[in-house]
C-alpha cells in the first residue's frame, strides 16, 4: 500500500476528532507530506549504508557500491566481494556483517520482504532477524515501504519530543507513555507518527527564525 496525502489527511483527521491538541497542531504546521520508499532489499540496504553517518556520506558510499556492485546492489553480488572490495566502497566491518546477512537471508530465502506477515509485530519479528536492523529501522521500513497504517515507532525520540509539544505535556514522555498515549489513535498511529517528525521539524524551523 501506497500512503497518498489523501490518506495521510483522512487518518489525521480522524485523530483531530478526538484529540483537540492534535487538531491545533495541524492549524499551526499543516499536513505532512507522505513519505514512501521502495519495499525490498535495496531499502534495507540503503538503511543499513546510512546509519551513523550523514545523509551525504551514505549517498557517497552508495554510489561507489553500485559503481562496484552494479544498479541495485544486487544480494549475490555483494556476497562475491570480499571485505577488501566493500571496504574500498566505504563500508566498515561492522556494516559489511550487517549487508551480508540482509544477502544471505534474501539469497536462502528465509526472508521474504515482499510476503512479510500482515500481523505487524510478526513483520518486525522477520526484520529484525537482519543483524544491524532494531525494532526502529524495522517499523520505518513497515511504515514507508510498505505503508502500514498503525506503526508507531514509540522509541523514537523526534516523536516522543513532538508528541510532548503537540499535547502540551510539561515533559518529553517516555517511550513507555508514548506508546500509551497513542492507543487511541489506532488504527491511525502511522499517519500520528508522520505528524509527529513534521511538528517536530516545523518546531525546528520556527525556533531557527525567531
Amino acid at each position: 500500500m501506497v500512503v497518498t496525502a489523501g490518506h495521510l489527511r483522512t487518518s489525521l483527521d480522524a485523530i483531530a476528532a478526538m484529540e483537540p491538541a492534535f487538531a491545533a497542531a495541524i492549524a499551526r504546521v499543516g499536513y505532512p507530506e507522505p513519505r514512501v520508499r521502495e519495499p525490498g532489499y535495496e531499502t534495507l540496504l540503503r538503511t543499513i549504508v546510512g546509519q551513523q553517518v550523514s545523509v551525504a556520506a551514505a549517498a557517497s558510499v552508495w554510489r561507489k557500491l553500485e559503481a562496484e556492485l552494479g544498479a541495485g546492489c544486487a544480494p549475490d553480488a555483494l556476497m562475491a566481494r570480499d571485505f577488501d572490495a566493500l571496504r574500498a566502497c566505504g563500508l566498515s566491518r561492522q556494516k559489511q556483517g550487517y549487508a551480508r546477512s540482509l544477502a544471505d537471508l534474501v539469497i536462502s530465502g528465509a526472508l521474504d520482504l515482499h510476503a512479510l506477515p500482515a500481523d505487524d509485530e510478526e513483520a518486525i519479528a522477520q526484520l529484525v532477524r537482519i543483524k544491524g536492523i532494531g525494532r526502529w529501522s524495522a517499523e520505518i521500513y513497515l511504515l514507508f515501504a510498505e505503508g502500514r497504517p498503525d506503526i508507531w515507532p514509540a522509541g523514537d525520540l523526534a516523536i516522543q519530543i513532538a508528541v510532548g509539544r503537540m499535547l502540551g505535556l510539561p515533559d518529553r514522555p517516555t517511550e513507555q507513555a508514548t506508546r500509551a498515549l497513542a492507543e487511541a489513535w489506532r488504527p491511525h498511529r502511522g499517519a500520528a507518527a508522520i505528524m509527529a517528525w513534521h511538528h517536530y521539524n516545523k518546531g525546528a524551523d520556527m525556533l531557527a527564525t525567531t
